[in-house]
């Protein structure tokens, strides 16, 4: 049975609603707006950042930060429309973000490392790095990981905090790497022969860097034999592909002429 007092109760009811549409409707929009507003100053962002030839890793992280930053700012300025004390909201959000601060320290150590690799650059995408035994090229710096592929194909996924406390080797900063290649020759061969042939199959290596110099020079002589080094510098991507290439093309002459090496002065041919 619908009484009076139930009556005036739905009536003020419906008239606080009525009321408060205005202010809801308002905050609607000031939200959709305000979305569209962060949208569009993201791509003003992502431009003035092209622009300036910022580093892909780094411009994705700070759009992504940027982003995320304005997003809370509209919200907390939405609640406020809506009546919601923002003090205590942010004092929520504050101590919200304190416990899973403390549950996740790890993560918030990796979070700390990937800016400190974004900023510094000890690398960057496309780079060949050495870190804790773990050699590969970068394809991504994430927030909390850098993901590498190995020269097998096996994606491994370094924790940031892990790798800017140790020590990094990047292969790739210089655009390129210093190879060697060993050969040993009976005591009795002409060096300045073997010299000549391993100059010129170097040289025919495509991936050279011909601004650097190569060298073979005698580093050791002993009883029946002398140990020559070969050092040429490649590209980074190409180092196993042109040392190879090299030492076959060395070899197939080698045989052609006779003439007569080893790997090691242990197990001559």
């Amino acid at each position: 049975m619908i009484t009076g007092s139930s009556i005036i109760q739905a009536k003020k009811f419906i008239d606080v609603i009525v009321d408060y549409l205005p202010t809801l409707f308002s905050a609607l929009v000031v939200l959709i707006v305000g979305f569209y507003c962060i949208r569009f100053l993201s791509r003003l962002l992502d431009k003035a950042m092209t622009k300036r030839d910022f580093d892909i890793s780094l411009k994705s992280f700070i759009r992504s930060l940027i982003n995320i930053a304005l997003k809370i700012v509209l919200i907390i300025s939405v609640a406020g429309m809506l009546g919601i004390h923002t003090t205590s909201f942010v004092a929520v959000l504050g101590a919200a973000g304190l416990a899973v601060g403390l549950a996740l320290q790890g993560s918030l150590a990796n979070f700390a490392g990937g800016v400190l690799i974004l900023f510094f650059k000890p690398y960057k995408v496309g780079d060949t790095i050495e870190v804790d035994g773990v050699i590969g090229e970068v394809q991504e710096i994430q927030i909390f990981n850098t993901v590498v592929l190995k020269p097998d194909h096996r994606t491994a996924f370094l924790p940031n905090g892990s790798v800017s406390n140790n020590k990094i080797i990047n292969h790739s900063r210089e655009g390129s790497l210093r190879t060697e290649l060993h050969f040993f020759f009976p005591i009795e061969r002409d060096f300045s022969q073997v010299k000549q042939i391993i100059e010129e199959n170097i040289r025919r290596q495509e991936q050279m860097v011909t601004s650097k110099p190569s060298e073979v020079f005698i580093v050791e002589v002993s009883s029946g034999y002398y140990k020559v080094v070969a050092s040429f510098f490649t590209i980074p991507s190409a180092i196993d592909a042109a040392r190879s290439e090299v030492l076959q093309s060395c070899m197939m002459e080698f045989v052609a002429q006779r003439i007569h090496t080893w790997q090691s002065p242990s197990r001559p041919a």
